[in-house]
């Protein structure tokens, strides 16, 4: 029987709906009406977009590993798994058998941006692959040339050549995006070609997942899979606003995260890679981290106001300029500073020889300081080299993220993760594998890989004493230097 609450509640709403002049059934058509108009947006988005998405195949020929030679010595994790969070595999320590190659195939998405050909996707999609080849929405298919890759922000752009003009998808403003504004993300997830998936902006300003070099992702529940890399997220305008590049997953396939890079940041990536075939990027020369609590209150500021200048590189743009240890940047270029990451992209993104504007807190004062941004030395790759290269050693190192530590088993530990040993290295020669986690430098914990290299600069004596921790053991190792 219904209780007498129920039954008032109903007679009050069907009084309500009267009183507004709305039949329960009004109701009801009302709402099905709206999820038609939802479903005829989603379906006139559909029709401009797909013609301009692609899907990409690639073939890359490789040499085969032989069995037993995992220098993780037997982690559950495979190449594939460090390819993606670290960006090349697990490199082989001692002396190798010339094996036989074999070609690699994959398979990804991308989208065509200029009527000429300029398509855009993941660098992890077509990388250093020996054959691209693009397939239209009509079944036409391209050899595809890459014309640059960029590492360090997942962006690549390949070009194809075809007889007629090509439609392509216009870039939107990604700045412009908030949290619960639809989205939908178009691909070819597990091969399966020009799919549609819808949903919401579920987060912004997203880093620290350790995908990237430089990370500043939309968080996104619209499905995305393996095989949607490189496509676009758009918005119900059909603008492109991100590129699908990852999931969170504990299962490998979807579980309502995804991840795409910002348009915003992508469009001055390609740009550079249009004009040069490369990413040059702007250096301040700081080391630079995030307000705690405690460290606010003993700089008597908001905890979300600013980011803290830990040290200042010698003969950097900063030091020149006047910047000091201690100081807390406020804003830049008129603009809050509030997380590191935030900074740190805005500043790699800055042309080389640009005038930035600064304005720190410094001994309780704000004070301006015009800074010219130099030129960020990096590698073959385009990867920072003032950041995770130890040579000395011959290892590089990546910081810790939650995400890192929860896929590697390190969820309880603090540390610096070893995320390449190079064969017959100092690092090598102790016993030191890629996955491994540095937690002390000289009896010090560590946390960043910059703390590691000034660690050992500084370090009066020709040996190191790392305590390194590998799978769920830490033992103290003492490498010597040879300086």
């Amino acid at each position: 029987m219904k209780s007498s609450k129920y039954l008032i509640f109903t007679a009050l709403f069907a009084l309500l709906l009267a009183i507004v002049g709305i039949t329960p059934v009004a109701a009801q058509d009302a709402g099905l009406e709206s999820l038609r108009e939802t479903g005829k947006a989603f379906r006139s988005v559909a029709k401009q977009v797909s013609p301009a998405v692609v899907y990409i195949q690639v073939e890359k020929e490789v040499e085969q590993q032989s069995m037993g030679s995992n220098p993780f010595g037997g982690h559950p994790f495979g190449d594939e798994f460090f390819r993606r969070f670290f960006g090349q595999p697990p490199q082989q320590q001692g002396p190798q058998k010339k094996a036989p190659k074999r070609n690699e195939t994959g398979q990804g998405s991308g989208f065509v941006i200029s009527a000429d050909g300029y398509i855009m996707t993941n660098n992890h999609v077509v990388g250093d692959a020996d054959k691209v080849t693009v397939q239209l929405l009509d079944g036409r298919e391209y050899d595809a040339k890459i014309i640059g890759t960029d590492p360090p922000t997942d962006v690549a752009l390949i070009k194809i050549e075809a007889d007629e003009k090509l439609p392509f998808l216009p870039l939107g403003d990604s700045d412009k995006l908030e949290v619960g504004d639809w989205v939908l993300a178009f691909g070819n997830p597990f091969g399966l070609s020009h799919t549609l998936t819808a949903g919401i902006v579920s987060a912004k300003g997203r880093s620290g997942i350790g995908l990237t070099d430089y990370e500043n992702f939309i968080q996104t529940d619209a499905a995305i899979n393996p095989g949607n890399s490189g496509g676009p997220l758009v918005n119900l305008d059909g603008e492109v606003i991100g590129m699908n590049t990852a999931i969170f997953s504990r299962s490998g396939g979807y579980m309502g995260i995804g991840f795409a890079i910002p348009i915003n940041m992508a469009k001055n990536i390609r740009q550079q890679l249009v004009d040069h075939g490369a990413v040059t990027r702007g250096r301040l020369g700081v080391l630079i981290q995030d307000l705690t609590k405690e460290l606010a209150e003993s700089f008597d500021i908001d905890q979300r106001e600013g980011i803290l200048v830990a040290q200042v590189m010698e003969d950097s743009p900063a030091e020149k300029a006047g910047v000091k240890q201690g100081d807390v940047i406020l804003k830049l270029n008129g603009e809050k500073v509030d997380k590191v990451a935030n900074f740190r992209n805005k500043i790699a993104l800055t042309r080389p020889g640009t005038e930035v504007d600064l304005q720190v807190l410094r001994d309780g004062k704000k004070k301006k300081i015009a800074v010219t941004i130099g030129t960020m030395e990096a590698d073959a790759e385009g990867r920072p080299l003032s950041s995770n290269e130890l040579p000395e050693l011959g290892m590089s190192l990546q910081k810790l993220t939650p995400e890192l530590a929860e896929q590697l088993g390190y969820e309880e530990a603090q540390g610096v993760l070893v995320s390449a040993v190079e064969a017959g290295s100092i690092a090598a020669r102790a016993g030191i594998k890629r996955g491994d986690l540095i937690e002390e430098v000289n009896r010090k914990e560590v946390s960043d890989p910059e703390q590691v290299k000034v660690l050992i600069k500084e370090s009066k004596k020709k040996t190191v004493l790392l305590l390194v921790r590998q799978g769920g053991a830490s033992r103290y190792l003492a490498l010597k230097l040879e300086k």
